[in-house]
């Protein structure tokens, strides 16, 4: 049996100490003596700007310090996320590639066997979610929308802004329309929420489906304010902002479109990495994910800066993907497909 290493840091003192007591010392020495020096790719599905590249560069520099390596953003716009998630899936389970993934967007498309979905999201290393939030119907604020019902009398289609068919901002649209029987088209080919949110303040476009800590990045600035939250919650930054089910009368019949697409949600951003990962790899970096995630000094950070943290654990997070893609019905996914046919550009 080897020999336990050195500690080399104090840092990785207190990621060994965490897990000692299900993997030995001596292994966890060595995971230690594996990321020194080395660089970890942090993929971004989307463009520089939006709420998962702020997230990933917020976590990225914490992460550097607690697995002893470089941990560099690296951004891969295209399709909504699917296509970066697609090289994370194939990519070497050495622990040095991992992804802040829209896992609600990876669920609905494995789900619903979208084109192109060359990945499982249920056999990728789970590493866990980094924050959980409802999200919202976000308009310009000088929008002619100012309640649901005034969606209905523009006349037309509402347009809503995303950047690929299944990227949270378009499949959320597609599920929200689609409870409320509005006519709306989703435009995608923005780089990300950012662009997407910009279209809506020139009145390019009329709405976006965001979620509440991207939101309040834009809201600021008075260009642009929510109408709804999408979710039977409100929003610790909108309280006054009622929720749908509060400001409109949902037909019964499509509440529970909302309601999974508000369970998909919390799969929002998820940190993944390839399947295949060495157990004790998996538990080490677990660990130091978790240690960064729950610390109180980086919590508080994130609520300065309007980085929001709400960490959910590896196998919370996990169980949570197995529940939205398992327990459907037949007739739900059917559901489901015919609603993600909706029209989307």
């Amino acid at each position: 049996m080897c020999q336990p290493k050195p500690i080399l840091s104090s840092i990785a003192a207190i990621v060994m100490t965490a897990i000692t007591a299900i993997i030995p010392q001596s292994v966890l020495a060595d995971e230690v003596e594996f990321f020194k020096g080395k660089t970890v790719r942090l993929v971004v599905g989307f463009g520089a700007g939006g709420g998962y590249d702020i997230y990933a560069r917020t976590i990225a520099p914490a992460l550097s310090k607690q697995l002893g390596a470089t941990v560099i953003v690296e951004n891969q716009p295209g399709a909504g996320g699917i296509a970066a998630l697609n090289r994370v899936f194939i990519a070497a389970p050495d622990g040095l590639t991992m992804m802040i993934a829209n896992g609600t967007g990876a669920a609905l498309a494995q789900l619903t066997n979208q084109p192109g979905v060359r990945f499982d999201i249920n056999k990728v290393g789970h590493l866990g979610t980094v924050s959980v939030e409802p999200w919202l119907w976000l308009v310009s604020s000088t929008s002619q929308i100012k309640t649901v019902d005034d969606a209905f009398k523009l006349g037309r289609p509402v347009n809503w802004s995303a950047s690929g068919p299944l990227d949270g901002l378009s499949d959320g649209a597609l599920f929200t329309c689609e409870a409320i029987k509005l006519s709306c088209k989703v435009i995608t080919g923005y780089k990300g929420s950012r662009e997407a949110a910009l279209a809506v303040m020139r009145n390019e476009m009329d709405s976006l489906y965001i979620s509440d800590t991207s939101a309040n990045n834009y809201t600021g600035s008075g260009e642009s304010r929510p109408v709804v939250i999408l979710n039977r919650k409100r929003s610790r930054f909108y309280p006054d902002t009622p929720t749908i089910f509060e400001a409109y009368k949902v037909p019964a019949e499509n509440e529970w479109l909302i309601d999974f697409h508000s369970a998909a949600e919390d799969l929002s951003r998820i940190l993944i990495l390839p399947p295949g990962m060495p157990p004790e790899r998996l538990a080490f970096m677990q660990a130091a994910v978790k240690d960064v995630l729950t610390d109180k000094t980086f919590i508080e950070e994130g609520e300065r800066t309007q980085r929001y943290i709400g960490f959910v654990d590896a196998e919370t997070t996990r169980n949570l993907v197995g529940k939205v893609i398992g327990n459907m019905s037949e007739e739900q996914i059917k559901s489901v497909l015919r609603v993600l046919a909706g029209t989307v550009q």
